[in-house]
């Protein structure tokens, strides 16, 4: 995959071309960059900006359009009016995704952009975007309106659609119940972004969410899957910042895969679910995803703890991890050796009422009895792909629930399964729904 990023140099790497550079390497992207401003910058202060010259500038794209297939495109700090139709004129015929990160202000306090030039901005690079992210800041400069109880995100993210823009983001909207969201107005729908906020300021947030939002385009060709994806890796990446200099902390961006992702993110919504905590078994919850045909638990991630009950709160304790977790991860192996389309599955307390729910849903449940198992199994520790196999043994469809009602010393338990979290989450709020 190669991606274009066009904006200005960060020299402390916090944000920026160099940034970018950063985090698409992560992920085994080709980075190419189109330099449009040198800027003198650490994480404390902001000093100088010197633009380069338009004929530099036409000759970086000129050299990177000719020669590189350019899957998608970021475009960042664009200095004045002038680097602004450079661009245009070279990227108005182009069939990619392009997103654009608005960056008008630096953490440190810089303006990245001539005032004079944000009106060609708006004509110029705004209908270019595929996705457009400004944070809250951004978004009402842009429109020149505040988002508050009386104008809502919503509005303000029309008046930039109506720029040209086909989808909009707008990121950082604080929430009364310590919730942080994105809003997002897509071509035909819209919705919220929720997760908790992260007290922490920091450099390079907004570079990675743009950066990852255009890896996600491509990589999923969803625009909410995309969005989740980035959401997900920058908090990551600002709960990860490192104090690296005398300033600021800058966001530590760690790889990971889209497996981890989606899971993470399934973790999440699972431990939202309304008194979800009752059906937390005593050995607690464990949620897993594997890679497509796995041969071994290393090529399934799960946590390395467990999902837990603290109050009447579910906690993740431990870390996502290939390996992670052992019981349901073997389950799932056992399921996909004969489903291979089933690559995520759940444990859950088991109850009757449950069971009763599942049925009468006519999902596809099979179950085992622990009782019957040979000695030899107990004693090799095979217990849960002897009971898996067994409960399939003679299954033409693949599983939605298999259970077993336990034994002497061991719990009984239910363990949901699914092509992917997402599918194994819905299954969860469907059958707990209120």
């Amino acid at each position: 995959m190669n991606l274009l990023s066009i904006g200005g140099s960060d020299p402390s790497s916090g944000a920026g071309i160099q940034s970018d550079v950063r985090i698409f390497s992560k992920f085994d992207v080709q980075c190419l960059t189109v330099i449009t401003s040198i800027t003198g910058q650490n994480t404390s202060d902001f000093g100088k900006i010197e633009p380069v010259s338009k004929k530099i500038l036409e000759n970086q794209l000129e050299s990177i359009i000719t020669d590189f297939k350019i899957d998608g495109i970021k475009i960042g700090m664009v200095y004045n009016s002038e680097i602004i139709k450079v661009i245009y004129k070279y990227l108005k015929k182009l069939d990619v995704p392009i997103v654009v990160d608005p960056v008008i202000k630096s953490t440190t306090g810089g303006m990245l952009i001539e005032k004079s030039a944000i009106v060609d901005f708006k004509k110029f690079i705004i209908p270019l975007a595929t996705i457009i992210t400004p944070n809250k800041f951004e978004a009402e400069i842009l429109t020149n309106t505040k988002i508050n109880s009386k104008n809502k995100p919503e509005k303000t993210a029309k008046m930039i659609q109506k720029m040209g823009a086909r989808n909009v983001v707008i990121t950082g909207i604080e929430e009364k119940n310590k919730k942080i969201s994105d809003f997002i107005l897509e071509t035909n729908k819209k919705y919220f972004l929720d997760d908790e906020k992260i007290s922490k300021i920091n450099r390079g947030s907004g570079g990675i969410h743009s950066a990852i939002a255009l890896y996600g385009i491509i990589k999923f060709k969803n625009i909410k899957k995309s969005l989740e994806f980035a959401k997900q890796i920058t908090l990551n990446s600002i709960k990860n910042s490192k104090k690296v200099g005398k300033g600021f902390e800058v966001t530590n961006f760690e790889k990971l895969d889209e497996y981890e992702i989606e899971l993470s993110k399934a973790i999440d919504e699972f431990t939202k679910i309304k008194k979800i905590v009752e059906n937390i078994p005593e050995c607690q919850t464990n949620f897993v995803f594997s890679k497509p045909k796995p041969k071994s638990i290393k090529e399934i991630v799960g946590i390395s703890g467990r999902i837990v009950k603290a109050g009447e709160k579910a906690v993740v304790a431990g870390n996502i991890e290939y390996g992670g977790s052992k019981h349901v991860a073997t389950a799932l192996l056992s399921v996909n050796k004969k489903y291979s389309k089933i690559q995520s599955a759940i444990n859950l307390k088991f109850r009757e009422s449950t069971i009763s729910k599942i049925k009468k849903m006519k999902w596809n449940t099979y179950d085992y009895d622990r009782s019957q198992e040979p000695k030899n199994i107990k004693k090799n520790g095979s217990t849960i792909a002897w009971g898996i196999k067994n409960a399939i043994k003679n299954s033409k469809k693949a599983p939605d629930v298999i259970f077993h009602k336990g034994d002497f010393g061991k719990e009984p338990m239910i363990i949901v399964f699914g092509e992917t979290p997402e599918v194994v989450i819905k299954k969860i709020q469907k059958l707990f729904k209120s």
